[in-house]
């Protein structure tokens, strides 16, 4: 593909004969091997579900004892390999973090399992972020392990939040502890442009930024979209508490950025994370109303396509117009439900959906930056 790709580009005049030969031979060099990885991918999926399915077959027969054993030498062997270093694979290095990892949520539940015990499912998390986490930190360079650190982050504080109401007993308190709880992850942004330039995994802690920016903007999202089923006094989630310590934590993140990071891509993350704990923060005067929530959905995202603008970023830009959009499009069937029970109404529909798409398109294309890299 590149070689057509480069003859395209020297009739076109883009490029002369001496620069795509140079293209061509670097190319050459680093050529990676796809169908032969794939290939070799596929042979050891095969053996790892050929043993696994071996162990699970004879799984009654093994003494808990011994394959506890196995588990935590294979974290072991994990463990001093991860010490040594990348050397000069790093990728083996990143697959090597993300099983390490993988295997040490497997080892709770193993545990858990021999001795038959059992624990609220926050504290095994919780215990892995303290015993795995620091490894990740200190040793990722991908998404891969940046979104499995962000994911158990992310499970362990919603984990939290469902015991939170026996835990702290007094609604308010509840609520507020439910509200902290699931806001945490938010703090992954600012971490992430904290620790930007400070190393050499730029790239790591760039999506460690990204994470929990989506975090943020995903959640305001859901909240918005709910609060159009609600009630102004909800309980849990969606108490007084939970919101006000949600808003607290988005606030406190977004100062957190634009602190962190002093220029035009820090001012927009922190204004857009600031606007999703605004939206939390005014879910409350729509409870109940579809149009509230739907206009303040939107709201959202304009603001969102707004940061979008001043920091640069064209694929979220686009993003948000996208799902502008087919918000509008959702919120016209909900408000003309009556006439959509006739052809009339379906056309109106048809037509105001093209027209929708059109416009977002349109949209995209004229006031979407320029396209590089992302925050």
């Amino acid at each position: 593909m590149i070689g057509r790709k480069l003859s395209a580009w020297q009739r076109a005049g883009l490029l002369d004969e001496q620069t795509a030969a140079a293209i061509r031979a670097y190319e050459a060099d680093h050529a990676r091997p796809l169908a032969l990885w794939a290939v070799i991918g596929i042979g050891a999926l095969a053996i790892g579900l050929g043993l696994v399915s071996v162990v699970a077959a004879n799984w009654e027969d093994i003494p808990g004892r011994l394959r506890l054993a196995v588990h935590f030498a294979s974290l072991a062997a994990l463990a001093v390999l991860l010490w040594r270093g990348p050397g000069e694979r790093p990728w083996a290095q990143e697959a090597a973090l993300f099983v390490f990892g993988a295997l040490g949520l497997a080892f709770f539940g193993h545990l858990g399992q021999v001795y038959q015990t059992s624990a609220p499912l926050w504290q095994p998390l919780s215990l892995w972020l303290v015993l795995f986490g620091p490894a990740i930190l200190l040793r990722g360079a991908s998404w891969l392990t940046a979104i499995l650190l962000a994911g158990v982050a992310v499970w362990a504080s919603w984990a939290f939040a469902d015991t939170a109401g026996p835990l702290f007993g007094a609604e308010q308190r509840a609520g507020a502890a439910i509200g902290l709880a699931t806001a945490l992850p938010v703090l992954l942004a600012p971490l992430g442009a904290a620790m930007r330039g400070r190393d050499g995994r730029g790239d790591f802690w760039r999506r460690f930024e990204q994470l929990g920016f989506a975090y943020a903007i995903g959640c305001a999202s859901l909240v918005a979209v709910a609060s159009g089923f609600g009630e102004p006094d909800g309980d849990g989630l969606f108490s007084f508490g939970a919101r006000m310590a949600q808003v607290v934590v988005g606030l406190a993140a977004a100062a957190l950025l634009v602190g962190a990071r002093r220029d035009r891509s820090g001012q927009a993350l922190g204004g857009a994370v600031a606007g999703a704990a605004l939206t939390i923060l005014l879910s409350r005067m729509v409870d109940g109303s579809q149009l509230g929530a739907a206009l303040l959905f939107m709201a959202l995202w304009i603001g969102v396509a707004l940061a979008a603008l001043h920091g640069g970023w064209r694929d979220v830009f686009q993003l948000a117009v996208a799902a502008v959009a087919a918000r509008l499009v959702i919120l016209s069937f909900e408000l003309a439900s009556d006439l959509l029970t006739s052809g009339f109404g379906l056309i109106v529909a048809g037509v105001l959906i093209l027209g929708v798409a059109w416009a977002a398109v349109r949209l995209s294309r004229h006031f979407a930056p320029p396209r590089e890299e992302t925050a």
